[in-house]
Formats: structure tokens, C-alpha cells, sequence
């Protein structure tokens, strides 16, 4: 199972490279709200993806009826079946290729036509308000515009979305029940309502709006809290043997993934960490390696308080003597909820691929408990033979994905 194709769109950039090189750089993608922006008052720091023009990727009238992340989905799928030179009833069977992209939905489009009833009345409310706001609708809208008629469906695991979409997509290529699968994330949470449901539940990052790029410091002692972003992240992945006989180069295998639940509590992780610790296990067994085969792990590392420790417990538990270099992607991102995970599985292989591992940003004083082998202030340079990459979601859902080199007979120059 094979990875021929990325596209993204975040807050430092829209391809793997621009992350990678964000991190390696010391570059952010946080700052702070203009001032006549809605988030103003709601927000002190966030993660803003570039604007997209909606009528890049669908036609005028559809444009009226889709909510940001659908906009986000279809740019970020269309950089990737781009850069996987893959064209659905030309390089594809449609009905053995398969579409898988996840995320929490159109709930700014919800939020409008909340307001719109209660300032217009019954007859103010869009017709089209559930096709803006379903979670679906980035893979069916996807779909649609690709001819893509094999299986399709959205995951709502939360914060672990993304790369839940990844794991699944390999299970159904491994099955044999497609030759292709698009898959991945997209997310566009900055409106006011969830800002603000972040915001009392003290989970965001405070008292960092001099200097917005400081805000997220995942695993140091001063981190105070997440900051959200928005964003969106696409995988083509194929069967090996599908892509050799189109001639399609990969930049990486997905060698095997785990999922697990904590079983604990609605928003809180297992402060143990021993479900995220069964779910490295998982994934390392599924790829039929040992802990002192990873080289490199990016970790969910969201710079919340009790999310960091737990998942450093977990990280410790499941490596024991073998810790990998550990480095999150979150402190030039920010939060992209389910599409982090998307984001940093990218990061994740070309660390792999390029023997160059980036750092943590804004890790300067690493918390004592969250002791782990920390890649801070400059890339390391290391071959790994394999790396993790670890998203966790509210419920308690953890997945790990661990990739490998690639298994066809052309590489992807990274």
C-alpha cells in the first residue's frame, strides 16, 4: 500500500515540503486574528490556511451552497491526484477506486443558518443547508467531480479522523476491494461558536498574544493550552502492483497502523497513556517490526497540559529502551483537529525519506514528564528505517500509522 500522491493546504503552506521545511526552518503559521476578523474577540492566536477561491474547484453556482472545507477537500484531493499523475476512468477502474475523507463538517455553514432563522424566520433557512454542512460532504462532493463510484464514506473520530481515514483506506486496499483510495481530512474550524466552546472549556492557549508564534509549545514546561487551525490533507494511495503497472512513482509505504480506544472519558486521554501505548503496539505489530526499527516518531503533541504527559507515558511504555526521536508538527500549525493527522503522517514520510528529522519548535525548557528523546531547536540528521506517527481524538480514540520505504519500483525524488 502505497503513497503516490499529497496535497495539502495549512497554515505554513499547501504541499509536505512547505511543513517540513516550516519546522526545520522555525517558521509559523500562527498569528493573531485581524482585527475585524469574527475571531477577533474570540480568539488570541490561530492557524489560518490561505484563502482559496471556491470557483478553483467547483463551478459558480455550487459555490454558493458549500461550506469552507469542502472548498479546502477539493483543492487539497485536486494537488493530489495532480501530484499522483492519476486520472479516475483513465489510470483507475471508478469502481475499484475509493474515497475516504473525514472531518467534523460544515458547522460554520450551521451557525449561519442558525442565525439567518432566527433573524429571517422558517422561510430565511437554505434548502441546501444539510449538503453545506454534512461531514460527507467532502468525499461525496469529491466523488462527484471525480467519477470516483467504489466505496465512499466519512470517519468522526474526532481529532484522530484523519489518519483513521489513512488506516482504513490500507485495510481496504489489503482486502482487495480497491486498487485506489483517496483519503484524508479536511477541517475549517474557525468561526466563533467553537472558538468559543474551546475557549470556557480552557483548552486554548492564553497569554500568548505578543507573540502568537510561541503559542504552541507541545511537551515544554510553559505550554498552556492548544491553538486551532484550519486546513486540509489529501493521500492517494494504491496498491503497489496497481501503481508499477501505470508507471507511478511512491514516496512511501504504509506498512501498518493500530487503533484503539482509551475507554476513559469524553474529552480527557487516559493520563497513563496505556490505550495510545496498545495502539503503537498495534501498528508495530501490524507492520511485523520492532520498537528499535522506528527511527524517527511525530507525535500528536497538541501542547495541552495533560495530553502531552500522556502521551510521553504512552510514547515510554509502548518503546521502553528504544524511544525513538520525537518531534511534533503542531507548533507551526497549529491544531487542524482531524487534519493534523494527514499533515504530519506527510512530515512523518519525508523524515523518513530524507533522513532529515525536524524539531519541535518552541521547545525550550521540555517538560520533566514528558521525558523522551526530543528533537529540538535544529533537524537531526538520522536514516530511520521506519516512523510512526501517532493522532489521538476526543472519545479516546487513538491511531498509529507506521510507514516504510517504498514497495514499488520507482521512488518519489522528496
Amino acid at each position: 500500500m502505497v503513497i503516490t500522491g499529497m496535497g495539502l493546504v495549512t497554515p505554513v503552506g499547501e504541499s509536505a515540503d512547505a511543513i517540513m521545511s516550516a519546522m526545520c526552518e522555525g517558521r509559523s503559521g500562527l498569528s493573531r486574528p485581524p482585527q475585524d476578523h469574527p475571531l477577533a474577540e474570540c480568539l488570541e492566536v490561530a492557524g489560518f490556511a490561505p484563502p482559496i477561491d471556491p470557483t478553483s474547484v467547483l463551478p459558480p453556482p455550487e459555490t454558493r451552497v458549500v461550506d469552507r472545507y469542502v472548498v479546502m477537500a477539493l483543492k487539497a484531493a485536486a494537488d493530489a491526484l495532480a501530484d499522483a499523475g492519476l486520472v479516475v476512468g483513465r489510470d483507475a477502474d471508478p469502481f475499484r477506486t475509493a474515497v475516504i475523507v473525514s472531518g467534523t463538517g460544515g458547522l460554520a455553514t450551521l451557525e449561519d443558518q442558525v442565525v439567518t432563522r432566527t433573524q429571517r424566520g422558517r422561510l430565511g433557512v437554505s434548502p441546501y443547508l444539510l449538503p453545506g454542512m454534512l461531514p460527507n460532504m467532502g468525499a461525496a462532493r469529491i466523488a462527484i467531480k471525480y467519477g470516483i463510484r467504489g466505496y465512499s464514506s466519512s470517519i468522526g473520530t474526532a481529532c484522530a479522523a484523519g489518519a483513521q481515514s489513512i488506516g482504513e483506506a490500507t485495510r481496504l486496499l489489503r482486502a482487495g476491494e480497491a486498487d485506489v483510495v483517496v483519503c484524508g481530512c479536511s477541517e475549517a474550524p474557525l468561526f466563533p461558536t467553537l472558538a468559543d466552546t474551546f475557549s470556557n472549556a480552557r483548552a486554548l492557549a492564553r497569554g500568548w498574544a505578543h507573540d502568537p508564534t510561541a503559542a504552541s509549545r507541545p511537551f515544554d514546561r510553559r505550554r498552556a493550552g492548544l491553538v486551532l487551525g484550519e486546513g486540509a490533507g489529501i493521500f492517494v494511495l494504491e496498491r503497489a502492483e496497481h501503481a508499477d503497472a501505470r508507471g507511478a512513482a511512491a514516496y512511501a509505504d504504509i506498512v501498518g497502523w493500530g487503533a484503539t480506544n482509551d475507554a476513559h472519558h469524553p474529552t480527557m486521554p487516559d493520563p497513563e497513556g496505556g490505550g495510545a501505548a496498545e495502539c503503537i503496539r498495534r501498528a508495530l505489530a501490524d507492520a511485523h517490526i520492532a520498537p528499535g526499527d522506528v527511527g524517527y516518531l511525530n507525535a500528536h503533541g497538541t501542547s495541552t497540559k495533560l495530553g502531552d504527559v500522556a502521551e510521553a507515558r504512552a510514547i515510554r511504555a509502548a518503546f521502553g529502551a528504544h524511544l525513538p526521536p520525537v518531534s511534533s508538527t503542531k507548533a507551526v500549525t497549529g491544531h487542524m483537529l482531524g487534519a493534523s493527522g494527514v499533515a504530519e503522517a506527510a512530515v512523518t514520510v519525508l523524515a523518513l525519506r530524507r533522513g532529515l528529522l525536524p524539531p519541535t519548535q518552541n521547545l525550550d525548557d521540555p517538560d520533566p514528564d514528558c521525558d523522551l528523546d526530543h528533537i529540538r531547536k535544529a533537524p537531526r540528521q538520522a536514516q530511520a528505517g521506519y516512523a510512526l506517527s501517532n493522532s489521538f481524538g476526543f472519545g479516546g480514540h487513538n491511531i498509529s500509522l507506521v510507514f516504510g520505504p517504498p514497495s514499488t519500483r520507482l521512488a518519489r525524488a522528496v
